[in-house]
């Protein structure tokens, strides 16, 4: 397995931080893991949610790690296809994997937020359509520097796109899943899945057993252990402790606070009905309900969460290998957590957990 790290750079009040000690924080957490032995550290886009994330503008923060690590691979993820423009995506990933010397992961998806649409200008109906020729754009200018393509939305005729990534033909893929439908999606374009910190377990179970599933039917192969594309990421909440009760103590505010959050920007896509986003109406009670009685005692029975001690999360984290999880995308302190608990959570982790699954 893999462990990496999950960042929305989220600025509570009650935190007591400013935005720009969180993003520093957040840059020194990194040089920490890449010492203690994680693989990536994963950054989200979002915009207009305040408090929750602050993580607007992606890429330059990621550049800015580019500068302070060597070995850590950097996650561009997700990237909201609808809102950008998709020869300036491909620009920008192959800047950033020049800047990092080859450690970048692209991870794209359509976004979930009806105020980003509209603020973007975009019609949410369309976004699968208008994602999937972006990505088809974006792979043919990172593999060849060329792009020729006549489609929907855009047109172009042997564009010469710079610069050009250190990885080829591109960096690795990975595609934000949520509904059995883009699990299926990511198997037929051959990329990864990412799956995000607001399903619970007992679902996403099953989506990686569809997943495995589609990839032998879109690919005529046996399921082989998994190779650079059909990888499965998680993001999990995590906080560990020498002591159980404390590590609860101390991440129940922080926890509850960041699902809480969470739960609230995804509710409006569980309520309302927008064309091919049917599935999050079908997980709407269950979101509707977790927003109304959410413990720290509900996500860790729910599976979306992992607080305690070592041997505890050592569990845990077995249980997500043995069900084909790849790659964990440790939210250490939910991002929440004073610095120190989330380094000294951090630390614990990775002494006397992840031996146990890398060695």
């Amino acid at each position: 397995m893999h462990f990496d790290l999950f960042n929305e750079l989220s600025v509570p009040a009650f935190a007591g931080r400013s935005e720009q000690q969180v993003f520093n924080d957040t840059l020194e957490l990194w040089q920490s893991a890449e010492t203690l032995g994680f693989s990536t550290a994963w950054l989200v886009e979002h915009h207009f949610m305040p408090e929750y994330s602050h993580s607007t503008a992606p890429a330059l923060f990621l550049a800015a790690a580019s500068r302070l690590t060597r070995r850590l691979r950097l996650g561009h993820a997700i990237i909201p296809l609808p809102y950008h423009h998709p020869i300036q995506v491909a620009e920008q990933l192959a800047t950033l994997d020049l800047l990092s010397d080859g450690r970048l992961e692209f991870g794209y998806g359509r976004g979930f937020s009806p105020q980003e649409y509209a603020a973007f200008g975009q019609d949410m109906g369309a976004s699968r359509r208008y994602t999937a020729e972006s990505l088809k754009i974006i792979r043919q200018a990172l593999k060849s520097g060329r792009v020729d393509f006549h489609g929907e939305h855009f047109d172009f005729s042997d564009l010469n796109v710079l610069p050009r990534p250190i990885q080829q033909p591109h960096p690795p893929i990975w595609a934000a899943a949520v509904s059995p439908e883009s699990f299926d999606l990511a198997a037929q374009e051959g990329v990864g899945v990412l799956v995000g910190p607001f399903k619970p377990w007992f679902m996403v179970r099953e989506d990686i057993r569809h997943y495995r599933q589609a990839w032998q039917r879109h690919h005529g192969t046996a399921m082989p252990a998994p190779s650079q594309n059909n990888k499965v990421a998680m993001t999990v909440g995590i906080h560990c402790h020498s002591d159980q009760r404390m590590a609860r103590r101390q991440a129940s505010e922080g926890f509850v606070w960041f699902y809480r959050h969470l739960l609230g920007q995804t509710r409006p896509i569980l309520e309302r009905l927008y064309e091919s986003y049917e599935y999050y109406r079908r997980f709407g009670k269950l979101g509707s309900l977790l927003g109304k009685a959410i413990s720290l005692t509900a996500l860790e029975a729910l599976g979306m969460t992992i607080v305690g001690d070592p041997a505890h999360c050592r569990k845990r984290i077995g249980e997500l290998q043995q069900a084909g999880v790849d790659h964990v995308l440790c939210a250490f302190g939910a991002g929440v957590l004073p610095p120190e608990q989330t380094l000294d959570g951090m630390r614990l982790f990775a002494q006397q957990v992840m031996p146990d699954f890398t060695s």
